[in-house]
């Protein structure tokens, strides 16, 4: 969308204020996503989980809705200025939001469990899976904050994968003979990880592609 979105913004001070709220968000999604993990794949007592996922998922909410008002405010005062970059801020900061509501979905899987996970159980499903999710968060801050279009490009690749992955997980479990309490919390995690990875892609690749593409562009290279 732009050769650099950093340069873009260079010296309008509004926008540099926006974009530094939506970096938080994706960091704080980020954060929830790494410390449910550590107790839901893991294992690991996370001391205070659950008011660390709730606290921060109202927090990027917040941010969500106080970015949005910001834009349309500027907008109505500045119809002609900055149009594009922000109907770009519109789109991916749903995005961003949803990234904190998935993390927060999974955590509620924890709470879904008769027991916790055997790791060697979830790796048979799921393999690394959450560590790939996890370069996906990297890689996409990454590509927007830097306009990054190796990394944009690349994220296409990596969703897919996961998509893939996930879908044939989805499938497998229908036909096993897994526990239904396990099932059921492997089908759901499956659906979760699967968001994640587009909705993080969605953010990824907003920078190489028109506003009319964002969310879409999947149909047109099928």
């Amino acid at each position: 969308m732009f050769e650099n979105l950093l340069n873009f913004w260079k010296g309008k001070d509004f926008l540099i204020k926006v974009f530094e709220e939506f970096q938080s968000m994706l960091t704080d999604s980020q954060e929830m996503f790494e410390a449910v993990i550590t107790k839901l794949v893991k294992n690991e007592e996370v001391l205070g989980l659950k008011e660390k996922i709730y606290s921060i998922d109202k927090k990027v909410n917040s941010m969500e809705k106080d970015i949005r008002n910001r834009v349309a405010k500027h907008l109505l005062l500045n119809p002609s200025v900055d149009v594009t970059a922000c109907l770009l801020l519109m789109s991916v900061v749903k995005d961003a939001e949803r990234l904190g509501d998935y993390c927060k979905n999974l955590y509620e899987v924890i709470t879904l469990q008769e027991k916790p996970f055997e790791e060697k159980t979830y790796k048979a499903w799921f393999g690394d899976m959450d560590e790939q999710i996890l370069k996906l968060f990297r890689n996409t801050k990454k590509a927007f904050m830097e306009s990054d279009e190796q990394e944009a490009t690349s994220s296409w690749g990596a969703k897919d994968r996961i998509n893939k992955t996930c879908d044939e997980i989805v499938e497998r479990l229908a036909k096993s003979k897994l526990p239904v309490n396990e099932a059921v919390c492997f089908t759901l995690m499956a659906r979760y990880f699967k968001r994640l990875a587009s909705h993080l892609t969605n953010i990824a690749t907003s920078v190489i592609l028109p506003i009319s593409e964002l969310d879409y562009f999947d149909e047109k290279r099928s």
